[in-house]
Parts: C-alpha cells; structure tokens; sequence
C-alpha cells in the first residue's frame, strides 16, 4: 500500500503497483535514495487529496498532526472577528487575516483554534509576544501550553514558537501540527523564514497582521506559504465604533540657522555624487548599492557619510524637543509614548524631561517593568527607539509622539495602532507627527502616509 511519511521536512511517498501510473501528485519529485517520491511538506494536503480524487488506498503516517483534541472558546466574537473567522474558514482554513493593532487579533486566532481542534503551532516574532500567547492559550483552554525559544524546547499539542526557533525545529516536528498560527506574518517575507512554512505540513494556514503588503513584494511568497489575504479591514473601518477615534496632526518644525546650513552642506555633498553615479534613491536597492560601493569608493563613502548628517539634523533637530516639550506639557494627563528613530536623542529626552527610555540597551527586565508601571499609572509617559513597534505588550496610551522614523507605511501603521486600542470612554486618540521643513523629511513623511 502506498504510505505517506513526514520525514526532514518532506513528505515521502512510498508507492507501490496500487498507485496509477502518471498520477498527478503536487510537488512531488521521484527519489532515487529511496526508491519513493518527495516533495515539500507543506504539499501534504495537496498530495492526500490527489490520492483521494484518485480513489488510491495509502497509509498515512502524517494524520497525527490532525488527531481531534477537545478545545472551547469563552469568547464572545465581534461581528467582524466573526466575519474573519468565517472567511478564513470558506478558504480551505488557509489565508492572511489583516486587522489593525488593538482589533483582536489574538481572540480571532483562539476561535481558529478552538474551531478546528487539532494541534497546533502558533509562531510569534518575539519572546514577549511568546509569553503573551501562552498566557492566552493557557488561560482560555487551560490546557498545558508547550514552548519553543526562551530557553526551553517543550513540545505539547499547542505550542508556542518564536520564528527563529520554528526555522531550526520544523524540520523535526513539522508533521505533528495540523494547523499553524503566523503572528505578524508579514515576517515570512523574509528568505530564511519561509522555509517555516514549507517544511510544515499543517493543512490549515492562518496569518495575522496589521500590514500585510510589503514594498518589495515579497508578501506574494507569504500568499503561496500560507495563503491569501481572506480578510481586510483598515484603522478608519473600525474607528469609532470598535477602536477609539483618531486624529493625526503633522506639526512643521524649522530648523537653526546653523542646523540649516550642515544640513544643506551635507545634502550638497550626497547630491553631488548621486547627480554622477546613476543611483537616483528612489528604491531601497539603491541605497544598496551605494553602501556596496561605499566599501572601495572615497567619493561614494563620503556621499553615504554626508546622508547620515543630514538625516541625523533633519529628524534630531532642537526645534522638535522644544515642541515636545510643550507637547508634554499639554498632555500631562494623557498617557503617552514618543517614538524616534535615534537612541541617542532617546537618552537625551529621558534626561531632559526625566521620562523612562526603552532602547534596544534596555535589558528585558527592565523594560517590563517600565511598561509594568506605565500600565499602572506610575509613568505617563515613555520614550523608545525602534522597539514598541511590534512583539512587545504595550500598555494602552491615547497620545503618540512620533519625532522621527522610516517612510515604512507598516512603521507608521504599527505606532498609530499603540493608541487606537479598543473604544473606552476617555479621549481619541492623536499622533502627532513632526517634521522639519524644508527638509527631505518631507518626504519622508509622505510615503509613510
């Protein structure tokens, strides 16, 4: 009889005189070593319904991962986690579900996993996240939670998994799990990440994130990895409503007298080059390149240095501490976060308006406790660089500050999502945005929105 294996993430296909002759079997290549066939795991459920259609009779070994365990919800769906759920459903239980941060996205995942009732893996981007989820998972199935990172390889029917250890472990127990959680899924885009996926034969894919097209397009491999975006409602679909009301406010800053002239003296020199290199900036690939030909060219290391001043003036200026400054002060009863881009003007807003710093220097430890009692009231405010975006636990707030950072629509969505947690009844929230004028900040800020 023919028999289906799970073997080093692929599935291996012993044939014998019962499988017809020029079966179309997705995936699968002939395998000399063994005399069967292979092919990616994650072609499992193609394979296995090929040999149905087929009528073919076959031995499967890999079914464990499918094994029924006895999950309930206590959760009560909104409508449109409901709708989610049902239209990840409708698409074979495969697809990318994208809501924005504070919609329930952990609640929508819980249902998918109670609906289905089989092992599962769910793969996060970071610790804080993994301690997040197994927290959840616990409490709402009670139900022993395994883990995979932290320090710990614990396997259980659930188990949680960062995706730096999912890359190393799938191999070996890609075929115990019939569904597979991605959180923040817009990490498969990633090269080595994708391997995750393929090496898993879960039949039942469900991706989650707030911004699932990326700018360079790889969000096409994560559609062949776990499937389509079945789902989509953005931050003004549920506004109001479901998420507290917002306001964006883009606030102008004008740079010194002196900042203004190392600014255009830095930006003279960068133009200069570009207008002779044949790299017109307006890819990421190009910048690129000339950081590869920074590496044997004074004139491109000397253009790339010169970017960096320039940057560094326009998103690091006086004028956007002094507005912080009274920003703060207008918001002294607000909870807020202020987000830049630079950990040295994070240490110096930490001292100046004696706000604790989060920093990517900040010890885990102390940063939970930092967000401990920003959560309980004990600081109002906090300031971090490039480490709030996502895979952290942040308290809710109603007030971001957003001094600098990238042109990333996925950056700007993330930090907008830190104050559009679900509706309460105290004030909307606002980010504000401040940007130097007359400056490629400009932009910068452009792009984002």
């Amino acid at each position: 009889m023919t028999t289906l294996r799970f073997e080093d993430g692929t599935v291996h296909v012993a044939a014998d005189e019962s499988l017809p002759v020029g079966i179309d079997l997705p995936g699968v290549e002939s395998d000399p070593r063994s005399g069967g066939f292979r092919a990616p795991a994650m072609r499992y459920a193609e394979i296995r319904d090929a040999l149905d259609e087929a009528g073919v009779a076959y031995d499967d070994h890999i079914a464990t991962g499918s094994s029924s365990l006895s999950l309930s919800t206590t959760y009560d769906l909104r409508e449109y986690q409901q709708a989610a759920l049902d239209a990840w459903v409708d698409t074979d239980s495969r697809g990318v579900v994208e809501l924005p941060t504070g919609a329930g996205k952990t609640v929508l995942a819980v249902a998918a996993i109670a609906h289905h009732s089989v092992p599962t893996l769910v793969v996060v981007p970071t610790i804080d996240l993994q301690d997040q989820w197994i927290r959840e998972l616990e409490t709402e199935f009670d139900v022993p939670v395994g883990r995979f990172g932290g320090g710990e390889q614990r396997q259980e029917a659930i188990t949680v998994s960062t995706y730096d250890s999912a890359f190393l472990r799938a191999d070996d127990v890609g075929g115990d799990f019939g569904l597979v959680v991605f959180d923040e899924v817009h990490h498969l885009g990633g090269e080595g990440y994708r391997d995750i996926p393929r090496f898993l034969t879960a039949p039942a894919r469900l991706g989650l994130t707030a911004t699932f097209e990326r700018p360079d397009g790889a969000h096409e491999h994560v559609e062949s990895l776990v499937g389509p975006r079945v789902y989509h409602l953005d931050v003004d679909d549920l506004a109001g409503e479901h998420l507290a009301d917002y306001e964006i406010r883009r606030v102008e800053v004008e740079l010194t007298a002196d900042e203004r002239d190392a600014y255009e003296e830095a930006q003279e020199t960068f133009v200069n080059y570009l207008r002779t290199s044949g790299l017109s900036m307006n890819s990421g690939s190009d910048y690129q390149k000339l950081v590869m030909r920074s590496g044997n060219d004074p004139r491109a290391r000397e253009a790339l240095l010169a970017k960096q001043r320039a940057r560094d003036v326009m998103m690091n200026s006086d004028a956007k501490v002094d507005k912080l400054g009274r920003l703060l002060d207008r918001h002294r009863d607000d909870r807020v976060i202020i987000f830049t881009a630079s950990t040295d003007l994070v240490y110096t807003i930490a001292q100046r308006f004696l706000v604790p710093p989060i920093t990517s220097e900040t010890g885990t430890k102390e940063r939970r406790e930092i967000l401990s009692r920003f959560r309980d009231g004990t600081y109002d405010t906090v300031v971090a660089a490039n480490v709030l975006d996502e895979g952290v636990d942040v308290p809710d707030a109603n007030v971001a500050i957003l001094l600098s950072g990238s042109g990333s629509e996925r950056e700007f969505t993330q930090r907008l999502g830190r104050v559009l947690r679900p509706k309460t009844d105290r004030s909307n929230a606002i980010l504000y945005e401040l940007v130097s004028v007359e400056t490629a900040e400009e932009r910068v800020a452009d792009r984002r929105r």
